[in-house]
């Protein structure tokens, strides 16, 4: 058996402390984490992501703590993993934006009720069709790379230990669900557009023959309109929602007043 030197037992310990640390915010946004914080995911698989990211995101961070001691580990656990779920649900909030766009699109159409997948969320299939795109795509450009940066420069916003204050982690919240749902109907816009410009030919041609059945004739016409716009729009639509998330994870907080 191998004895360490009484002199690297305190270094060890407090490495220890600091990957422990990093743990906890590495984990708690991986729970969260867009296509490796899924439902689908089994629980060991993401902790294995957890460790993963802890690994090469702790060498990169250089924290000096205090003395060990309860409070102040208590207080570094509520923080870091407080911080961890916010940036979590921050990203989270993008997939959130393509699964409403895929309804706002699929109502608009009258797609929302049409091959509707077996999914742990109740998404249309445009939805779940824009879902799966944009994730696979993410991961195709290299998420995991961006999220190790993201999780890198979070210490510096946000350091390690210090608690944030309430109003602005509050305001922050809830700009990030409202460019969300902004982002969502911006992505939705050319599926709203030709809702509305379908029903207003059908109100012209209803208005000026009554005794026409106008359902019968533009259902299928709307249907085609919204599966052309779905083959055609999704590579734009994926391109707006994959720059939006880069965006943020470059600067978590813009925008902020």
């Amino acid at each position: 058996m191998i004895a360490l030197p009484p002199e690297l037992l305190p270094q060890l310990g407090e490495g220890l402390l600091q990957l422990f640390a990093v743990f906890l915010r590495v984990s708690a946004m991986v729970s969260l984490l867009p296509a490796f914080g899924d439902r689908s995911i089994p629980t060991r698989v993401k902790l294995g992501i957890a460790v993963a990211f802890t690994l090469i995101v702790s060498p990169a961070v250089q924290v000096p703590l205090a003395e060990p001691g309860l409070p102040l580990m208590t207080r570094v656990i509520l923080t870091e993993v407080l911080i961890g779920v916010a940036l979590g649900m921050a990203l989270r909030l993008f997939v959130l934006a393509l699964q409403t766009a895929g309804s706002i699109a699929a109502q608009a159409t009258s797609l929302s009720q049409i091959l509707g997948p077996a999914a742990a969320d109740p998404v249309p299939a445009m939805g779940y069709l824009l879902t799966l795109a944009g994730l696979t795509l993410a991961v195709l450009l290299g998420l995991h790379i961006r999220v190790a940066q993201f999780l890198i420069h979070s210490y510096t916003l946000f350091p390690m230990g210090a608690r944030p204050a309430a109003p602005d982690l509050s305001q922050w919240g809830v700009q990030r669900i409202a460019r969300s749902f902004g982002l969502a109907f911006t992505l939705a816009m050319p599926f709203v557009i030709a809702s509305l410009i379908y029903n207003l030919a059908l109100g012209v041609i209803n208005r000026a023959m009554p005794q026409l059945m106008v359902a019968f004739v533009g259902a299928p016409a709307i249907t085609f309109a919204g599966l052309f716009l779905l083959f055609a729009g999704t590579p734009l639509i994926l391109s707006v929602w994959s720059d939006a998330l880069n965006a943020f994870m470059v600067n978590p907080l813009e925008g902020t007043r």
